[in-house]
């Protein structure tokens, strides 16, 4: 076996050498998070990064790699592998909402219920709840009047893009980076998406549940969860039940 004239310049510079360094990263990064963080990531996003990756150094096969423009085919691999690095975070995070929106949407569905009208059953109409707030679909009081009405696909949609738009991401910014990285399972960040659903993000956001967690009391902040049982100034016997349930979410993983 003869090596090829130039071979360690080669292994330094060439595009086909170091997409496959990329592609051995990209290998060995799912196992690598999930050993690190215990978070399973987005196989089919993985893929195509993998893909394009070895596309990269497919061109890189039949481009002639001269001494001149080393500094721009530089530059170039740098954009890729950081927009490499860019998609992985952002498989983590789709992946990590996703794995969440799987249980918190049934979770806010059973709890808030629904009101469907008298004349038309397919429908959701518009109500008063028990604080005297007009309400649509499963919980949505935002602009909402008493003549409204949703159809069941309508109702799902507006409580999926508020969970994940409005209220997952606001509480979001009241989690410390370890809580958001180390601390929030699935079933975890559903209970307390779910609280602020029902309380509103400040006030589950500057909870005593929320300052536990983050301070890295996980049975406590679980525990404070229950708390949140009152409505119009008495316990109520739905949100007792409601809280018990984030409770047992919140609790999973927990020895």
């Amino acid at each position: 076996m003869k090596l090829v004239n130039g071979w360690g310049r080669e292994l330094r510079l060439s595009y086909t050498a170091i997409a496959f360094y990329v592609l051995a990263a990209l290998t060995v990064l799912p196992d690598l998070i999930y050993w690190l963080f215990g978070t399973d990531t987005n196989p089919a996003l993985w893929s195509a990064l993998q893909l394009m990756v070895i596309a990269l150094g497919i061109i890189g096969r039949v481009v002639l790699q001269t001494r001149e423009g080393a500094w721009k085919r530089r530059a170039t691999l740098a954009v890729v592998v950081l927009l490499t690095a860019l998609l992985s975070s952002q498989a983590m995070a789709q992946t990590s909402e996703r794995a969440t929106m799987r249980v918190l949407v049934p979770l806010v569905i059973h709890w808030e219920g629904e009101h469907r009208c008298g004349d038309d059953p397919a429908l959701h109409c518009a109500y008063v709840d028990i604080v005297g707030v007009p309400t649509l679909c499963y919980g949505e009081t935002k602009g909402v009047r008493l003549w409204q009405r949703a159809t069941g696909a309508e109702c799902r949609a507006m409580l999926e893009q508020r969970l994940t738009g409005d209220f997952r991401a606001g509480l979001h910014g009241y989690f410390t980076y370890d809580t958001r990285a180390e601390r929030l399972t699935p079933e975890r960040d559903a209970a307390f998406v779910s609280l602020a659903y029902n309380v509103g993000i400040r006030g589950a956001g500057r909870s005593t549940a929320t300052r536990r967690l983050n301070a890295g009391d996980i049975a406590g902040g679980c525990k404070a969860l229950t708390w949140w049982n009152h409505a119009g100034g008495r316990i109520v016997r739905g949100l007792v039940n409601r809280r018990a349930h984030e409770y047992r979410l919140c609790m999973k993983g927990v020895g």
